[in-house]
């Protein structure tokens, strides 16, 4: 059976305000109103482990890896644990929500509830857009409601929420989601597309890696989101050792070499494609059976033969995965009598779970999140919230918007008031120690310097 991937138009609905509007988007799957939610499952502990207690010397907060761990500087080993924020990759080039709330509200609010780190969707459109000095006023910006950001272009927009995730301790990780700016561009397959070529591309990380290279906030780039495509696609990604275009291995190291060449201390992540060959098949098959398929992003059965190669930077390599549940698509392992233990024998382990159990690379599990459904969706949540935990992992989690279609978010649809019992799920798989959730920065404090529920890394290793 072939496993097709949802689509998420929903996920980047177009919303346009006028500086005293106060709407939400709107939704173009499911219901317009917030999502019914549930009590969830007895949560497991919260993962009070620290690794090492090597003191802390460094001002910086740079990462790196070892092993399947992340660790700073000082080789301390950190989790990153967060959400996805989407809009920049959008039409609309800044956040969403931001026609209604205020950002500094909702900057603030993360990080008190324990977001140490934030995934943003941009588009390569966008930052060639940026590099080329051609940053627009965005007209998704109710100025009202955010009188700090009156004016100001998508880039100072950014740069003004990079300071607040400093101020706030959160750190950023950066990732096209598409090649164009566009509400639905993460349903085309590949880095390329129309005008945007393979070389700009790999232009516009390198540019954004120089702009920031002495910003420790921006801490990851997560190289392209969801490449994907089946046996009969074109175009479509492949992973293999060739140095063709399609070659997605080939993809991460050109972009994460040159990244590194500009800023050797960012981390680099790598998702899956789709489908990999079977034993003795290649990639040149159009036979369905000769493949194995996942959801898009999620397949890095490849890594294991063709692992990505950085080079003298390889320690800066992080695979990072997506995975779903039924609600966003029926999936062939969700039939029957499923459980978190067939998941982990016949989908996580096959596909990405291998190269933590093998110390072979840490994962950070990209996107991940749904719908509470107190049924099958909310099974194979707290399944894979449960094996985050257990293992350590790094996620962050889809997503901070109410105005995902298929997924809903932590936020409801004012943009302020938070989904309490998907937080509740959520909540043991962020970072904590102590009964205090943990920042990546050694200065300050996630949640800020009064805050009450965070901790900086000084403050959990000494130094």
């Amino acid at each position: 059976m072939r496993f097709r991937r949802r689509l998420r138009t929903a996920r980047a609905v177009l919303a346009t305000a006028t500086a005293t509007a106060t709407v939400a988007a709107a939704i173009l799957i499911g219901s317009a109103e917030p999502p019914t939610t549930t009590a969830p499952t007895a949560a497991v502990a919260a993962d009070t482990s620290t690794g090492s207690s090597t003191s802390t010397s460094t001002d910086k907060d740079w990462l790196h890896t070892k092993g399947n761990q992340i660790v700073d500087e000082d080789g301390n080993k950190v989790r990153l644990t967060g959400t996805n924020w989407f809009g920049f990759n959008a039409t609309e080039r800044v956040f969403h929500g931001l026609w209604s709330a205020n950002i500094t509200d909702i900057t603030k609010s993360m990080a008190q509830r324990g977001i140490n780190i934030v995934r943003v969707p941009i588009s390569t459109q966008l930052l060639l857009e940026w590099k080329n000095g051609k940053a627009a006023v965005p007209s998704a910006v109710n100025a009202w409601a955010n009188p700090e950001l009156k004016d100001l272009t998508t880039l100072e927009v950014f740069d003004r929420w990079l300071d607040l995730c400093e101020r706030y301790g959160i750190k950023v990780m950066l990732d096209v989601h598409s090649a164009e700016a566009d509400n639905s561009g993460h349903i085309y397959p590949v880095w390329w597309k129309g005008e945007i070529t393979t070389e700009q591309f790999h232009a516009a990380w390198e540019w954004v890696t120089a702009r920031y290279k002495d910003n420790d906030t921006l801490v990851a780039m997560d190289i392209k989101n969801e490449p994907h495509g089946k046996h009969t696609d074109s175009p479509r990604a492949k992973w293999d050792g060739s140095t063709d275009q399609d070659n997605f291995k080939y993809a991460c190291e050109t972009a994460g070499k040159r990244i590194l060449a500009v800023n050797p201390h960012v981390l680099v992540l790598c998702e899956g494609i789709e489908i990999y060959p079977r034993a003795g098949k290649s990639w040149s098959s159009k036979n369905e059976a000769d493949y194995h398929f996942n959801w898009w992003g999620g397949n890095l059965r490849g890594a294991r033969e063709h692992p990505v190669d950085l080079g003298a930077n390889s320690d800066q390599l992080v695979y990072s995965p997506h995975d779903y549940g039924p609600l966003v698509y029926q999936q062939p392992w969700f039939q029957g009598d499923w459980n978190r233990t067939t998941l982990e024998r016949d989908v996580w382990d096959p596909n990405w779970l291998y190269l933590h159990k093998e110390n072979k690379a840490p994962l950070l599990i990209g996107e991940w999140g749904g719908f509470l459904d107190n049924g099958p969706n909310q099974k194979w949540m707290t399944a894979l919230r449960d094996l985050i935990v257990e293992n350590g992992l790094h996620q962050t989690f889809w997503c901070l918007n109410p105005n995902s279609g298929d997924t809903g978010g932590l936020l409801l649809h004012d943009w302020k008031t938070w989904d309490e019992a998907k937080y509740a799920l959520l909540k043991p798989a962020l970072w904590q120690s102590g009964g205090k959730f943990v920042g990546l920065d050694h200065q300050v404090r996630l949640g800020g310097a009064d805050s009450t529920t965070g901790i900086s890394l000084a403050d959990l290793y000494g130094g």
